[in-house]
């Protein structure tokens, strides 16, 4: 799978030229020219690595930087700005970038950078053989969910979804994103399709489903699974 690339930054003429070559060079890339739009996508999405401007419209970049770190996301971070004060670069450094190019920048530097940090980021999505959390023991391999040591019947959605989450624990999962990688479709306007089938994760897994430990829901973003 070609790592994921999010690009934020509001010169449209530099995010065409980063996505250009980034494409070409095997990258899938997405882009949001707003900070605030760029942070919620950030938080809810699993990219690889983050090309983030400093001066953006609605958030800065330093500020975004600042809420991921603050919320657990380590996804790689390379900021992009146009400012060469040494100041601006230690703030980037200290609150949480990875690496710090500045405008204009040779383009076969940044992809030099790029591959670096994504050498050096832990590999997202490896498969997960066998995994526990609370008095939950899975076993992916042999289709096998056991609660105090007895055998939980999922179904085959359930356990695909419960295996998604495992996956990219930690990370805020929209609706629209588990409608697409779990059931296949995008989505649609009124489902409630993901709330059903976390609300059965719930009620088999979880100590008292009406107060969630691991399933959270996280209003106006999404779930996160915190096993």
């Amino acid at each position: 799978m070609s790592a994921r690339i999010l690009i934020v930054e509001d010169e449209p003429g530099v995010v065409l030229t980063l996505t250009d070559r980034l494409e070409a060079e095997g990258f899938s890339v997405s882009s949001e020219s707003d900070g605030e739009k760029g942070l919620e996508r950030a938080l809810a999405e699993p990219f690889d690595l983050l090309l983030l401007d400093i001066t953006l419209p609605g958030r800065n970049g330093l500020d975004i930087c600042r809420k991921l770190r603050s919320t657990g996301n380590g996804v790689p971070v390379l900021m992009l700005t146009a400012r060469a004060q040494v100041v601006d670069k230690v703030v980037g450094l200290q609150i949480g970038a990875d690496d710090y190019l500045t405008k204009p920048f040779d383009m076969m530097e940044l992809l030099a950078r790029v591959e670096a940090l994504l050498r050096r980021s832990p590999k997202r999505d490896q498969p997960v053989e066998r995994f526990e959390f609370g008095r939950v023991r899975i076993d992916f391999r042999a289709g096998e969910v056991i609660r105090d040591g007895k055998p939980v019947e999922l179904s085959a959605r359930e356990f695909q979804l419960l295996r998604f989450l495992v996956e990219h624990r930690g990370k805020i999962l929209s609706r629209d994103q588990l409608l697409r990688e779990v059931w296949g479709y995008q989505a649609l306007p009124l489902t409630r399709t993901v709330d059903v089938h976390m609300a059965w994760l719930r009620q088999k897994l979880e100590p008292n489903a009406k107060q969630p430990q691991y399933f959270l829901t996280l209003r106006g973003l999404g779930y996160k699974f915190t096993g």
